[in-house]
């Protein structure tokens, strides 16, 4: 069939201009031609596009094709180079009906439903992964989560070694059928955030279990830093010949056991992660899709490594604030949860005595991003975990609080919304006195007297303290065991038994006085 729009399609196209998504659905039944237009995956029905800001339209086209991109009463043109154009519309106001945007090359283009609100980027690890069905008590959650204004988008897994230019996906209306398997963590957040900003809001999930914080970072980022190109960079080959030895063992074992008729159970060895692989085929192929911001529950897996996450951590924000070109975005990150690693132990055997934790130093990294970066927050959740189960589930918390902090940090809401943050320490004698931010109307103990401090002398021994609020801001501490005290501790643990609130109910995030040598500080 010819591409070019006939007379029929001509005229469909002056309709659909007149008079918008009515006219789509009509559109819609005829046989279009091959498009030599085409858009990414991303620009589906049902999406979202970002309000107030610039919106990129991109797609492919033939060389030297002239193509129009139409959307409410905007028309903006543009021809094909290299076999791709790319259109930005200017910045709209919130709609909650669905318009259609019109791209018109030799042949047509309809995406239909299309809204303006808030657009979120939701990534991470297993628990950014996590699905509404396996959360705490789903099922009435998911009944009710019908709902236009949340349009949902899952980027597929895919490790690439070279950056990806297009997502095989497309946007889901919101319900029980499409919101059981998406993120739990990711649809909390859209749905507490709709509810309060009331716009529709669009989340792109793309997350994979077990990814550390490298595999979402570009091959320049990891590269143009010398240390990064010989920890992360050049070590994979290494990782990756070790793998190959491995696996050509468990492989020969195997046929072995089976030519033997015997049972094997040995799983199969677990392919390392290759940098940048993620952001390859997971990040790349959404730049420059125009975003309100990104939230990101990640952190676990790079706990070992938690004095190199102090920077990979900042600078993988700003690798991603780089190339979205969009400047300094909110990006709201998870504080890893409380968790034993040392399962089945009482509550009584975890706090016996303050030690040290690399999952602490890595909350810490979480927290120093938010000191030397703009628009960087956390939600802290020292009372959402599962003392047995890296996986807590109850990602409701999660979702509303990282809500709560974009109220602040990205639409500049003036409430409660952030945590307690340790300020500043001093000393006086045989007391500490600690200052907090973000403590709203004041600090509050819940449950009694407060608990998990910890303090220190000159020896640079732990133990527990006696703490007690003085005031809003205040936290007065001491032991009759610390004569003259030299550090103070709040939280520092794998899983933190810890009862500081504000008053609007945000639990204070764990931290440390000292600069005492990390246990994941590199040895010599």
């Amino acid at each position: 069939m010819d591409t070019r729009v006939t007379g029929f399609f001509a005229c469909c196209f002056r309709t659909v201009c007149a008079f918008g998504r009515g006219a789509a659905a009509l559109l819609a039944l005829a046989p279009l031609a091959l498009a030599d237009v085409r858009l990414p995956g991303l620009f589906s029905h049902h999406l979202v596009l970002q309000q107030e800001l610039p919106v990129p339209v991109w797609g492919w086209a033939d060389d030297g094709e002239e193509v129009t991109v139409q959307f409410r009463d905007q028309r903006v043109s543009t021809v094909a180079r290299n076999g791709r154009w790319t259109v930005r519309l200017a910045p709209m106001k919130a709609g909650p009906s669905g318009d259609v945007l019109v791209v018109r090359g030799r042949n047509l283009v309809l995406v239909r439903d299309v809204l303006v609100g808030e657009v979120w980027v939701c990534s991470g690890q297993s628990n950014m992964e996590w699905p509404l069905s396996r959360s705490f008590e789903p099922a009435g959650d998911i009944a009710a989560s019908a709902n236009p204004h949340i349009r949902l988008f899952t980027v597929p897994k895919l490790r690439a070694t070279e950056p990806v230019d297009d997502v095989k996906a497309e946007w889901k209306l919101c319900g029980p059928d499409t919101a059981k398997d998406f993120s739990a963590v990711a649809y909390y957040f859209g749905r507490a955030l709709q509810r309060t900003r009331n716009v529709p809001v669009g989340l792109i999930h793309t997350s994979w279990g077990g990814s550390p914080a490298e595999v979402w970072m570009s091959k320049t980022a990891l590269t143009v830093d010398p240390d990064y190109r010989r920890e992360i960079w050049d070590a994979y080959p290494t990782a990756e010949q070790r793998y190959k030895e491995v696996l050509a063992k468990w492989e020969k074992d195997k046929a072995e056991a089976e030519a033997a008729g015997r049972k094997f159970e040995q799983p199969r060895p677990w392919q390392p992660w290759r940098p940048a692989e993620l952001y390859n085929g997971m990040i790349a192929p959404l730049i420059p899709f125009a975003i309100s911001g990104a939230i990101w529950y990640q952190g676990e897996s790079n706990a070992g490594r938690a004095h190199q996450y102090r920077r990979l951590f900042p600078d993988m924000i700003l690798n991603w604030r780089r190339d979205w070109a969009q400047g300094d975005f909110p990006f709201i990150a998870v504080q890893l949860a409380p968790w034993d690693k040392n399962r089945n132990r009482s509550l009584e055997e975890i706090t016996a005595e303050p030690t040290e934790s690399d999952w602490a130093e890595l909350r810490e990294a979480q927290v120093h991003a938010t000191k030397v970066l703009p628009n960087v927050a956390l939600a802290i959740i020292t009372d959402a975990g599962d003392k047995d189960d890296i996986h807590p589930t109850r990602k409701a918390i999660v979702g509303e609080r990282l809500a709560l902090a974009a109220r602040v940090v990205a639409y500049g809401e003036p409430f409660a919304g952030l945590s307690p943050m340790f300020r500043r320490a001093t000393f006086a004698g045989d007391r500490v006195t600690i200052e907090f931010d973000h403590v709203g109307k004041g600090l509050v103990a819940r449950d009694g007297d407060l608990k998990g401090f910890a303090i220190a002398g000159p020896d640079r021994k732990f133990v527990w303290a006696e703490a007690r609020i003085v005031g809003p801001d205040k936290v007065v501490v001491r032991s009759p065991r610390v004569a003259e005290p030299v550090a103070v501790r709040f939280g520092w643990a794998d899983y933190p038994v810890v009862n500081l609130f504000s008053e609007a109910g945000l639990p204070a995030s764990p931290f440390r006085t000292d600069d005492f040598p990390m246990v994941t500080a590199p040895k010599n």
